[in-house]
């Protein structure tokens, strides 16, 4: 069975009785209080679309000592439906994006969700670079753990009692602020250890991948817009992709590095399955699958340090759109 390993070097930070994640620990003197908040949230339209309307509903932050989140987060998944919408965030590599949503559109069987977080315990319930979940629409329920391990939950004005018991079950209070690593200055960073000779140990990109396959899991952003986190359009920018080959006989898998200019995400994609193709064709083979796994846009420094090592030289100015340069990584 793959699974991961945890950087032995690294040290749990404790405040009291309150554990920290490994991946996520405040900097700065604070005070953690454990505990719920909750607030009623009316009906609204946000969610129009794809997913149905969120009925009234109560939202819930939690936080709790570390090494009790997995116990937590366990017996809540048991108020979920057997089949639900799994959700992957990852702080990522993106000059413009602090966050990597990934949104699955296709119900999936909670077991499918359970067994890779039982598998990958430490990516999920320790990384500092990573948050995970899952939402029913019918019934309706949301369960977040962030890359601070503090848990939302949002469900129904019916179902706040059950949840409740749950958390009285844990010795979990109503407080007005509980207040995890969050409340204070602090540090993320991932926790885990590669393991190059261990072939069932992967490394965080490899997890992110195998979830990102098992999860069915897309990247939630508009694709037809080219915006950072405070959305000012960006216009034009620089892309760094990452492409999957599958095949029928060895090598099995082979990955293909792509550098670009675009501007959109749509653009990047359609430009970046040009350039896989093209190399496809230079092949006596086809992939049985192919797919992006990576597509990042990165800032200009870093670009031409990418084309550099690539031998490509200075990028053409003015910048338009295209591939600069794609080859075969693997």
């Amino acid at each position: 069975m793959v699974t991961c390993k945890v950087d032995p070097e690294l040290t749990r930070h404790r405040i009291g009785d309150v554990a920290f994640p490994l991946g996520t620990y405040p900097v700065e003197d604070m005070v953690p209080i454990q505990g719920y908040s909750i607030e009623f949230e009316a009906a609204d339209g946000d969610n129009e679309g794809e997913w149905e309307e969120w009925p009234d509903r109560y939202v819930l932050d939690i936080v709790i000592t570390a090494d009790r989140v997995e116990a937590l987060v366990r017996h809540l998944l048991t108020l979920l439906p057997g089949r639900v919408y799994p959700i992957l965030d990852v702080l990522g590599r993106d000059a413009y994006r602090e966050v990597d949503p990934y949104v699955s559109y296709e119900l999936l069987g909670l077991d499918r969700l359970t067994d890779a977080v039982r598998r990958f315990r430490a990516f999920f319930l320790e990384d500092g670079l990573v948050g995970f979940g899952a939402m029913s629409d019918e019934p309706f329920i949301y369960l977040f753990v962030d890359e601070h391990k503090i848990v939302t939950l949002r469900c129904t004005v019916d179902d706040r009692d059950r949840v409740e018991r749950v958390l009285k079950a844990f010795d979990l209070e109503e407080v007005p602020e509980p207040a995890g690593a969050d409340a204070a200055v602090h540090e993320h960073r991932s926790v885990l250890l590669a393991s190059p000779e261990e072939e069932d140990v992967l490394d965080f990109e490899e997890i992110v991948e195998t979830i990102r396959d098992e999860w069915q899991l897309i990247l939630n952003v508009d694709p037809d817009t080219n915006a950072d986190d405070e959305g000012r359009e960006l216009g034009l920018t620089d892309w760094h992709l990452l492409a999957r080959a599958e095949y029928e006989q060895e090598p099995l898998v082979r990955y293909i590095e792509i550098l670009l200019r675009a501007g959109t995400l749509r653009e990047a994609e359609e430009l970046g399955r040009e350039a896989a193709d093209a190399l496809f064709d230079g092949e006596e083979r086809e992939p049985s699958v192919a797919s992006i796994v990576e597509i990042d846009r990165v800032g200009p420094e870093e670009f031409r340090e990418l084309l550099t090592h690539a031998g490509v030289g200075e990028p053409p100015d003015p910048p338009e759109p295209g591939v600069l340069h794609a080859r075969w990584a693997g």
